[in-house]
């Protein structure tokens, strides 16, 4: 089963590039299904499982990054979303994230986006990690022509995404997502077009074969 990670920053179109990876490869694209099944796993609410992940507008990662404030409680040390109630700690959503992650990776296989999937699943034979980066010029200029966006609206997202993501991973795995030693494949995806990114991803990953 073909299992493939992108860990996208901002503006680098990971939305786009990794459902045509799955597309090709004949494996499901893992996003907004991780949130879901975390709530099923934990009996808590899909508001609950989005506030602690990585690549929810509102997720935890934007919270340890300070780029939004939302009501929120401490707990172990770490402000936590409250959206009515104490869920439970940020540690348990990310185990069953992580559980989850490895589940998919092993029982069907996918093209899995964002949530430190290079480092879950680091171990899993056959799989492939890929990033998509690029200076941040290029992704804001990116970002601006695709969201239809002014130059410093488009700023303002890729910061506070960037500085999110970059959070998420740095808080529960202490690594640096832009690390090149993750990653079988690092593509610069605004200079390179989508297409050919994809057509390389999906080489790679039958290449491991």
């Amino acid at each position: 089963m073909r299992v493939v990670t992108i860990s996208a920053t901002y503006g680098t179109a990971g939305s786009v590039i990794g459902p045509a990876v799955a597309d090709r490869l004949g494996v499901p694209f893992v996003d907004r299904a991780i949130p879901g099944a975390v709530a099923g796993e934990l009996g808590c609410t899909l508001e609950e499982a989005l506030a602690h992940d990585d690549r929810s507008e509102h997720g935890l990662g934007w919270l340890l990054s300070g780029a939004v404030r939302l009501p929120t409680a401490t707990f172990g040390g770490v402000d936590v979303y409250l959206p009515g109630s104490m869920p439970p700690p940020p540690e348990d959503f990310v185990s069953h994230t992580e559980a989850v992650i490895r589940k998919i990776a092993a029982e069907q296989g996918g093209v899995i986006l964002g949530r430190a999937g290079a480092l879950v699943l680091a171990a899993h034979p056959g799989a492939l990690h890929v990033r998509l980066d690029a200076p941040q010029r290029r992704r804001i200029l990116q970002t601006a022509a695709l969201a239809g966006v002014s130059e410093r609206e488009a700023r303002r997202l890729v910061e506070d995404n960037d500085r999110a993501r970059t959070a998420y991973v740095r808080h529960f795995y202490r690594a640096d997502p832009a690390s090149p030693e993750l990653y079988h494949l690092v593509l610069d995806s605004t200079t390179i077009p989508v297409s050919a990114c994809v057509e390389l991803i999906v080489t790679a990953s039958t290449a491991l074969d």
